[in-house]
């Protein structure tokens, strides 16, 4: 099996790829946006991409792509994320910080407590800011403890994050849905097209009707027209599961469009 994600090595994608299979050949991409492509061009089996942090949220980018793009969620994996400072000199050198935009999000409490207004530069992934920082002692990045060892950079600080409980959510994207497990859970988008008093809550209704519990529901713009917005929404059980059926034939009469995104094991 071969897994598409984020580059290069070092990444939190790489953990989470690891996590959801130990034995797979990894190929490392540019972006995420890449990592889909691939997918799609069948170059990789399943690609794995960060879709939601706990203390950021959702990555909306990340999100866009599993509907502009003809994939499935095939799995999903919970990876905690503990961000370091590295560098190769010392604090007192550092006149930048690099990272990705989501690990200078959630360090930017931190970062501000310590160095003030220092110049923060964001980057394609974490271990890319680690590789760049190995470049000079004036450049830090924010980064896992595993870039230090792969890029010969000093830990000069652990725990970064603004809050010490810090997770991130990947999901696994292949081109098919896999078979329930009895343990799964199913994404799906929602476009209400006309909005009406009681049109959320007429969908909603749907599931709450058949006993089926939602485990997130988040709103995107569809980026046509201002006010006009995607409903994204998890919930337990699998596509192939007969209340989940009625559910989900009930919406598609009632919805300007329905997607499965993907039907999945849920996370351990």
């Amino acid at each position: 099996m071969i897994l598409g994600l984020l580059g290069p090595e070092g990444t939190f994608s790489e953990k989470a790829a690891n996590k959801w299979d130990l034995t797979a050949e990894l190929r490392y991409f540019e972006s995420v946006s890449d990592v889909v492509k691939a997918v799609v061009d069948e170059d990789v089996d399943y690609g794995v991409v960060p879709i939601e942090n706990s203390l950021e949220g959702s990555i909306g980018m990340n999100l866009d792509a599993l509907i502009e793009y003809d994939v499935k969620i095939a799995g999903e994996v919970v990876v905690p994320i503990r961000h370091c400072l590295l560098a190769k000199g010392e604090i007192s050198e550092i006149k930048a910080i690099l990272s990705h935009p989501q690990a200078l999000a959630q360090c930017r409490h931190s970062i501000k407590n310590r160095f003030g207004d220092i110049e923060m530069i964001e980057m394609t992934s974490t271990a890319l800011a680690a590789k760049r920082a190995s470049e000079s002692k004036e450049m830090a990045a924010i980064a896992s403890e595993k870039s230090a060892a792969k890029y010969g950079l000093n830990i000069l600080l652990r725990d970064l994050q603004n809050q010490k409980e810090n997770y991130t959510r990947f999901v696994v994207i292949g081109k098919i849905i896999p078979e329930p497990t009895s343990k799964d859970k199913t994404s799906i988008v929602v476009y209400l097209q006309k909005d009406r008093p009681g049109a959320l809550y007429g969908i909603l209704g749907e599931f709450a009707s058949r006993n089926i519990n939602l485990t997130k529901i988040e709103s995107r713009p569809t980026k046509k027209a201002l006010g006009d917005y995607l409903f994204y929404i998890d919930l337990e059980g699998h596509v192939m599961d007969e209340k989940v059926q009625g559910a989900l034939k009930a919406i598609e009469r009632e919805a300007g469009m329905l997607r499965v995104l993907g039907s999945y094991p849920k996370a351990e």
